[in-house]
């Protein structure tokens, strides 16, 4: 079986496949990265934030213990009906499309984890900065924390397998059309499965023209989760500070 769709996001990210190949990501250093943005940013107690493109909720629920209403949307429908289980009244998840703003406004505006860049239609990429400025406030910041592509491509792996819950996941990796893609195959129970991640391999400079198309403006740009400066040769991560 092979699963094939126009937007490959919209079924990988839906897959629990995807969760399972991706269980064993750092929660400590995800809950580090919260206390250093949030503390950065001066949000005030009991401040709103949007957690856009929530995938499970991970970040979301962390937020909310922090003492932060928290609305957590996603294009996924199995994660969002997975994270409302921890919906209380200060927390909650809501199946949307980040490409559209959200219907109130914020104090802060997060996009985490690579969560941006994987478009069919490029025009996506600013229509979403576009509506995370519609979401904030006026006096909201918005953080799009994404892969320092530089530093992805100079340490990519072009190919590896990695075993989790018996399954034998092989990742194959390589630079095509300035996007970053890595196509997924495996078994499972007598059936064949192969996915496609893929994602515009962004600079910071493209970023930059992207704001400026958008009409917000760069604050600050941080290499990794405790914010220390960005250097585009050794960061490992580029987390963009706008508003």
């Amino acid at each position: 079986m092979t699963e094939d769709t126009q937007h490959w996001y919209a079924s990988w990210f839906d897959s629990p496949f995807y969760h399972i190949l991706y269980k064993d990501r750092d929660h400590e250093e995800a809950q580090q990265f919260m206390d250093n943005l949030t503390e950065y940013l001066n949000i005030p107690e009991g401040g709103d934030i949007l957690d856009l493109a929530c995938g499970k909720g991970r970040h979301s629920i962390y937020l909310n213990s922090l003492g932060y209403n928290v609305t957590g949307v996603d294009l996924s429908e199995n994660s969002i009906d997975f994270a409302k289980q921890f919906e209380n009244d200060s927390l909650h998840f809501e199946v949307h499309d980040m490409c559209q703003p959200y219907k109130k406004q914020f104090d802060a505006v997060f996009n985490l984890f690579t969560s941006f860049g994987y478009f069919d239609n490029e025009d996506d990429n600013l229509k979403t900065i576009e509506a995370i400025k519609a979401n904030l406030n006026p006096y909201g910041f918005g953080v799009i924390d994404f892969m320092n592509s530089a530093f992805v491509m100079d340490h990519l792996v072009s190919e590896d397998i990695k075993t989790v819950e018996g399954i034998d996941f092989k990742q194959t990796r390589s630079l095509k059309d300035g996007y970053i893609t890595k196509d997924i195959s495996f078994s499972h129970e007598g059936e064949h499965f192969t996915f496609q991640e893929r994602v515009k391999a962004f600079s910071l400079a493209d970023f930059e023209l992207l704001f400026e198309k958008a009409g917000v403006y760069l604050l600050d740009v941080f290499g990794d989760y405790k914010l220390r400066p960005y250097d585009a040769k050794t960061s490992e991560r580029l987390v963009m500070i706008f508003k």
